[in-house]
């Protein structure tokens, strides 16, 4: 017993109950235990007997015969300087965390674990409090601590459960709002660490670092409609057109501040909805410290940041969109975590959720660490996560960051700076298998939910599904087509007739996965200039050149992402810590822009050719790639019905009486021309053409086109 005490008052016991509470003496006697440092005098019950200080270090025992005392007994307590306090015993509780509960997280296979670990209100015998529970296998004493007991590590030691390492402690009294962490003194070194709950549902505002115990959700959901409709309706065949946001510096308060979510989400409705955009992509809300990462180095991955609201606010946010037709998708990293002493990284003093090698374990690029997906414990972690955002808060899909990073242990290390797999190669089969069975949950459990790599390489079978090899993804990043496509937009067009190729190579692989067209906001930060920046000419020539680029993507085969600010053709970059340059909307060339943006999306949206055959040679055909001495491509987009024309001019000359061959006879209406001065264009080019029984381009008709300057038609017949 006194080596267990010794062990106790020195913070190294993994089993404060054994010790604390109340123990049976026998014929109708107890003892009762507190380890109280802060108290000068203690009571069993308010009327009760006084216990005895039996050391300086704050241990306090009676005992003496109990037919008076409850099952739950309280404690009262004076402190040093004459303050009072109450509580009720946490010692006097049993084991609150089920064992299938356990069972499940240690196999890996519990989805819901985030409402089992992490604090939750929970009520035992019919006493509030909360249920803390977390998972520390190399810790030799683990507490929870908080404003309530002074962040004194000694007040609330949890209990070990079994040998699988998880924590628990219920604590009467506690309410949501109450900040916390986890104070864990590991079993070998005998370090004390500081660290926020992995598995928080909430957190105070940065700078501060505490958990929060959340309150549970009083939000009533009206987006059934929503949900049931997308459940029903296949999304590869339907259009998406993403627009990015950081909902950081989209808008800002005129003093400079945050909006919160419900103001976001009323004015993101009014903005994109008008502009036919059918998602927004969220860069990550997950919380973080560090308002420069974006939020792409994570602390919390079960927690929607505190800077903009609470939970219940974003669930709001989620809601308002939904019942406005508006999904809303969530980038999300699984791919590393930072280093922060207070959060994920050697979160028991050991290496727990990273690899413990630094060859596996640590991005060098980045500075941040790198999950061990070969642990249960961790894939659960994240597997968990991700059916938290989609279950509870509606989500309708997950962007995966890095996923090259992830796919492969040599990932831009030195050649002698990572480790082989099993089988000598450079594959992290990990890694693999947790993407496959994160994209098996999610299409399995979240109909009509997506999930999107952001994969940069030529991995194969990105797309395809995982029972055929692959690694399921709904759709990937077209890495390929946004560099090539954008290098050839910067040059000059006396040049592009010698790099014709840039705009044609990716047809050859345009139908090998299913792709999203991204223009996302790497394209527009660390000097990269904005997107009208990076066109070639003079002012008016970069925005008919920005046109000319919007009217090829909407109308090249694959769903549609754009950052905000590229719709109105902002020309500073990108910058985190304030808000959008609006004010240049008062300009005609940057007003043009957004309305052709707004009509591109309508017109995608109400063309089936432009979207239902996305992913399907079926759905595209050249006209003509082979115009390299006039930089003119043309090509139609096609649905079992209809077709649609579209041809291209890369070029700043007009094109006089130019051939197009077209597959049928008949009025072909320009539904859009770029070079239309409700956009800021010169006004060159027809409103119709008559198809003429002339063959061209292999196609039986023909039309004759006057072709705007760096300029696009869209054409179908009437």
């Amino acid at each position: 017993m006194d080596q267990s005490i010794a062990r106790l008052l020195d913070g190294r016991h993994h089993d404060p109950f054994s010790l604390l509470g109340r123990h049976p003496l026998g014929e109708g006697w107890s003892c009762v235990r507190a380890l109280l440092p802060q108290a000068a005098s203690v009571r069993v019950g308010p009327q009760g007997p006084a216990m005895e200080c039996i050391d300086p270090r704050g241990l306090w025992q009676w005992e003496g015969p109990d037919g008076d005392l409850p099952r739950h007994h309280s404690l009262h307590c004076t402190d040093q300087h004459g303050h009072t306090f109450e509580l009720i015993d946490p010692y006097t509780f049993e084991p609150q965390l089920g064992e299938l509960d356990m069972y499940l997280f240690g196999e890996g296979r519990h989805w819901h674990v985030y409402r089992v670990l992490g604090a939750h209100p929970h009520q035992v015998d019919g006493i509030d409090g909360v249920l803390f529970a977390v998972w520390a296998p190399n810790a030799e004493r683990v507490s929870v601590v908080g404003d309530f007991n002074q962040w004194d590590g000694r007040r609330n030691m949890m209990r070990s459960r079994g040998g699988g390492g998880l924590w628990e402690l219920f604590i009467p009294g506690l309410v949501p709002g109450d900040l916390y962490k986890y104070e864990l003194r590991n079993r070998d070194s005998g370090t004390i660490l500081l660290k926020t709950d992995p598995y928080g549902g909430e957190f105070e505002l940065r700078p501060g670092t505490a958990a929060r115990v959340p309150a549970p959700s009083t939000h009533a959901w009206s987006d059934g409609t929503w949900m049931q409709s997308r459940g029903q309706e296949g999304w590869l065949n339907r259009p998406m057109s993403i627009y990015e946001v950081h909902l950081g510096s989209w808008r800002r308060r005129e003093d400079g501040g945050f909006l919160d979510y419900r103001t976001l989400a009323h004015q993101l409705v009014d903005y994109v909805k008008p502009l036919g955009f059918t998602h927004v992509e969220l860069l990550p809300i997950t919380e973080h410290p560090l308002d420069d990462s974006w939020g792409y180095q994570t602390t919390g991955y079960f927690a929607p940041t505190s800077r903009f609201g609470t939970p219940d606010d974003f669930r709001y946010f989620v809601d308002y969109l939904h019942q406005n037709d508006v999904g809303v998708l969530l980038d999300w990293a699984p791919g590393h975590f930072p280093k922060d002493e207070w959060a994920l990284a050697r979160f028991d003093g050991t290496p727990l959720y990273e690899h413990a090698d630094p060859r596996r374990g640590e991005h060098r690029d980045w500075g941040t660490y790198i999950f061990n997906y070969g642990r249960n414990e961790v894939r659960n972690f994240l597997l968990a996560s991700a059916v938290h955002w989609l279950e509870e808060y509606h989500i309708d899909g997950l962007r995966v960051d890095a996923v090259a990073s992830m796919l492969y242990l040599d990932y831009s290390r030195d050649p002698h700076d990572w480790l082989p797999n099993q089988y000598g190669g450079r594959e992290n089969l990990e890694a693999i298998e947790f993407l496959r069975e994160l994209n098996r949950i999610v299409h399995g459990r979240f109909p009509g939910a997506v999930v999107i790599a952001e994969e940069s390489t030529a991995w194969p079978g990105v797309t395809k599904p995982t029972d055929a090899g692959g690694l399921g993804f709904t759709m990937k990043w077209n890495m390929g087509w946004m560099h090539d496509t954008l290098g050839y937009m910067a040059r000059d067009p006396i040049h592009r007739q010698h790099h014709h190729n840039d705009l044609t190579f990716g047809l050859l692989y345009a139908f090998s996965e299913n792709f999203v067209l991204p223009l996302s906001h790497d394209e527009v930060v660390h000097g990269k200039g904005s997107l009208v920046g990076k066109m070639a000419g003079d002012e008016w020539q970069r925005f008919a050149n920005l046109r000319l680029l919007y009217s090829m993507m909407w109308t090249y085969p694959g769903k549609k992402l754009l950052f905000m600010g590229g719709e109105f053709g902002q020309v500073a970059e990108w910058a985190f810590g304030r808000e959008l340059e609006w004010w240049v909307l008062q300009y005609p060339l940057h007003a043009g822009v957004q309305r052709l943006i707004g009509d591109l999306n309508r017109l995608y949206r109400r063309l089936p050719a432009l979207h239902v055959r996305d992913f399907d040679w079926n759905g595209f055909r050249w006209i003509d790639c082979g115009d390299a001495a006039q930089s003119v491509l043309s090509y139609l987009r096609q649905d079992s019905e209809r077709k649609v024309v579209v041809v291209l001019n890369f070029t700043p000359l007009p094109r006089e009486d130019y051939r197009v061959g077209v597959p049928a006879p008949g009025r072909y209406r320009v539904l859009l021309n770029t070079d239309a001065a409700f956009y800021g264009g010169s006004n060159i080019g027809p409103t119709a053409a008559e198809a003429e029984a002339t063959g061209w381009n292999g196609l039986p008709f023909s039309i004759r086109l006057t072709l705007p300057p760096l300029g696009a038609l869209i054409l179908q017949t009437e």
